[in-house]
């Protein structure tokens, strides 16, 4: 799969780079997708809920009346459930939320959530862009350039670039990160995938590791 790559100014360099089909071609898996995002959204829980059961609560631990003979229904002290300031019943209790999944399906969900956006042109490659210094109006003029400013763009990468990550961090609507970062979550969140020519040239070069 060949794809133009554009220049910072939006406009064809002449050069392409190819994508295996392999990641960015097969049909989709939408369950291992969901799966996938699930775990994600699941692992962002502190899972730190707490609520005190009538064990815990303040309260004198004597019997207010005795069992019988009043009329009533039986109670014990004041810090029964029922009573306003008593303990709570099943309430939540600290524990995680970790869901575990296997290395392959995960492989699966991100090549199909990769194959979702070429489906759906939502997949950009542009030149490097090189910046002596962080400079946010550049990197906002380039998102412009390619007619996704106003959309949610993950920002792809070959390697940690500490100009452009933060030229790129004060704009809210973009999420830049390296390759080996990519995860299944943060493509199918984003609306358009920007990935850099230098990013996108690993891919054939990953798939041609494989194939010797």
């Amino acid at each position: 799969m060949q794809l133009d790559v554009l220049s910072i100014q939006g406009s064809k360099t002449g050069r392409t780079v190819d994508l295996p089909e392999e990641v960015f071609g097969i049909e989709p898996n939408t369950h291992a997708v969901y799966l996938a995002v699930k775990q994600f959204l699941a692992a962002q829980r502190q899972g730190t809920h707490k609520v005190k059961t009538r064990a815990e609560v303040k309260g004198a631990s004597r019997k207010l009346h005795r069992q019988k003979g009043t009329g009533g229904s039986r109670k014990g002290n004041i810090r029964n459930p029922l009573y306003k300031g008593g303990g709570t019943i099943f309430g939540p209790k600290p524990h995680a939320y970790d869901i575990k999944l296997n290395r392959k399906v995960k492989d699966l969900a991100k090549v199909s959530a990769l194959s979702l956006k070429t489906k759906d042109n939502a997949v950009v490659v542009v030149e490097d862009l090189q910046l002596d210094a962080p400079k946010t109006a550049a990197f906002a003029s380039m998102l412009k350039a390619l007619n996704v400013a106003n959309k949610k763009a993950l920002y792809v990468l070959p390697e940690l670039n500490e100009q452009v990550f933060v030229s790129s961090r004060n704009i809210s609507s973009v999420m830049a990160c390296v390759l080996s970062d990519v995860n299944t979550y943060d493509v199918m969140n984003a609306d358009v995938l920007v990935i850099t020519e230098s990013a996108a040239k690993l891919f054939s070069e990953l798939e041609a590791a494989v194939e010797a």
